[in-house]
């Protein structure tokens, strides 16, 4: 039977948690309104070009930026997060996330402006880059380091749920608004997506202010095991480990961008399924992720991040000729299962325990750094060119999707790999410093 303080600590981690989620859903709503968006209304908008594949392609590249950004935005609130702690940094992400997405719904267009108008909206994208940069990082130690050792996995996977959620509002505003004229919705339709956006920052930053600094890093304060420069740090002690970390988030990237930003694209351009259609089924996969993500986090628990995360990764190999199969038939039912089941049900086995995978890999002092820095850089190439890519890849085989299923594939059994090749670090061991001697662990490896 649990005490006192045993009920009022389970208090404070769900507190903490839920100040996590509603933070991330926050920032994933801004960043990937922008990837519905791009395909639909920037192209036209902003890129306007004789020939459309050009036009598109300039439109997702301004979405690569963003993941270009990213590792910057890491390795600075990383840093600063190593540092001077983790609950101030995200109360800064926040609100450059949120600053920016709302002066995008503002921006003039091509039209109005000229050359200015892309030119603002790489800037305004560069700066979304830079705050979910540090935002993920953050909003996941939040957690992790609040938990319990043995259910590490299960609350880390709460804050992952953002990414469902701000999916799902992305896409379902998206729809709403798509039910609207084309003339009325690219005239303002779509700007009332990102403007209204201001509404959640302010409830985000409201909740954020009132939690607590985590324990871990609370711990490395007082034992003062603060290292001068973190990133330099991370690279001396872990290379091993940024490898397999950025190796296990290729599948990652990839999958959701190919299932959740770019079969819109594909499936209304190629497939001639309705836009609004295919946003609602992307919809509907986000939802069901909202329970899965947490069941394979608490899985990760009991088979260890490793495993679940290599199992998750080769079964999405598996599913992925299947599932383009069942989208390209062009049938309703079997385009539905082809998007919602991988993507709702088995991509979640990967992204659930992955936040607490890259947890593991890195000692206190410099984990906000080394998760940061492996989440974002590795989405430059797993996420931030997939779209480019993706795209390519359609044209080069006449609309035919295998050459961007085998795409899918290659990444997954990269995934796998690594995954399986993975050892978490003992966090309880420390690097000797002239402060801190050596001490025995007594935390098992997973």
């Amino acid at each position: 039977m649990l005490n006192q303080a045993d009920i009022e600590k389970e208090r404070e981690v769900r507190r903490v948690v839920m100040a996590s989620l509603i933070g991330a859903t926050i920032e994933w709503y801004d960043f990937f309104l922008y990837g519905v968006i791009a395909g639909i209304v920037f192209n036209q908008l902003y890129f306007p070009a004789s020939d459309p594949l050009v036009s598109i392609v300039l439109a997702y590249a301004t979405f690569a930026v963003g993941f270009l950004a990213r590792p910057l935005g890491g390795i600075i609130f990383g840093h600063f997060g190593d540092k001077l702690g983790r609950k101030q940094m995200l109360v800064m992400t926040i609100l450059i996330m949120g600053v920016a997405t709302v002066l995008i719904g503002l921006l003039p267009t091509y039209a109005q402006i000229g050359v200015a108008a892309p030119i603002l909206l790489l800037i305004l994208r560069v700066a979304q880059g830079i705050g979910i940069g540090g935002e993920w990082g953050g909003a996941v130690l939040m957690a992790y380091e609040f938990a319990p050792e043995h259910k590490r996995g299960y609350y880390a996977s709460i804050p992952q749920i953002g990414l469902a959620i701000g999916l799902c509002l992305s896409s379902g505003v998206v729809a709403l608004l798509s039910m609207m004229s084309d003339e009325a919705f690219m005239a303002w339709g779509w700007r009332a997506a990102f403007v209204g956006s201001i509404v959640l920052i302010a409830v985000g930053l409201y909740i954020r202010l009132k939690i607590d600094e985590t324990p871990d890093f609370v711990a490395v304060k007082q034992e003062q095991e603060e290292v001068k420069i973190p990133f330099v740090e991370l690279i001396r002690t872990s290379p091993k480990n940024i490898l397999l970390g950025m190796g296990a988030r290729y599948i990652d990237g990839v999958f959701f961008n190919v299932f959740a930003v770019f079969s819109i694209l594909y499936l209304s351009k190629y497939v001639q399924i309705e836009r609004t259609t295919a946003l609602v089924l992307v919809c509907m996969a986000a939802l069901l992720m909202i329970g899965t993500i947490p069941i394979f986090g608490a899985l990760s628990d009991r088979w260890g991040r490793p495993k679940t995360y290599a199992i998750g990764s080769f079964l999405l190999a598996l599913a992925t000729f299947p599932a383009f199969m069942m989208m390209g038939s062009g049938n309703l039912v079997w385009v539905a299962a082809g998007l919602i089941i991988p993507f709702g049900i088995l991509y979640p086995m990967c992204y659930g325990p992955e936040a607490a995978l890259f947890s593991d890999l890195f000692q206190a002092r410099i984990r906000y750094t080394g998760i940061s820095f492996v989440y974002q850089f590795s989405g430059i190439f797993a996420s931030g060119i997939t779209p480019i890519i993706a795209t390519y890849l359609l044209d080069f085989g006449d609309g035919e999707p295998w050459l961007l299923a085998g795409y899918v594939v290659f990444a997954a059994l990269i995934s796998m790999v690594s995954a399986f090749l993975i050892r978490p670090v003992n966090h309880e061991q420390r690097i000797p410093t002239q402060h801190s001697p050596l001490r025995p662990s007594t935390v098992p490896l997973n």
